[in-house]
């Protein structure tokens, strides 16, 4: 169950990363309030997810999922570029972060 709640997490991560880019300065109140909701959920999540698989691995998972997310968020939906270069060290990133599932805990 802690990897769901990690997976959830690194979601929510992408979430307030997508807003932090659109909160202009945290003038526009909607993206605001999401990107608050959002960072607050993915952080009770990650705490929640750690108790029971390693910090060290629960941190690189979460950030991993975030990082992932947020690239292809602005691939798809700001236009960012989509090089093969790029797509290859994305899927890396990926194959890194299955890696870390795989291992569990007894790594």
């Amino acid at each position: 169950m802690a990897w769901l709640w990690l997976i959830a997490g690194g979601l929510f991560e992408v979430g307030f990363t997508t807003c932090l880019r659109n909160v202009e300065g945290f003038r526009h109140l909607g993206w605001t309030l999401g990107f608050l909701a959002s960072v607050s959920l993915s952080m009770l999540l990650l705490e929640h997810a750690a108790r029971s698989i390693p910090m060290g691995t629960a941190y690189a998972v979460w950030t991993g999922i975030g990082a992932l997310g947020t690239v292809l968020i602005g691939i798809v939906w700001y236009g960012e570029p989509a090089t093969p270069v790029r797509l290859l060290l994305i899927l890396g990133a990926v194959a890194c972060i299955a890696g870390l599932k795989l291992l569990g805990s007894g790594a």
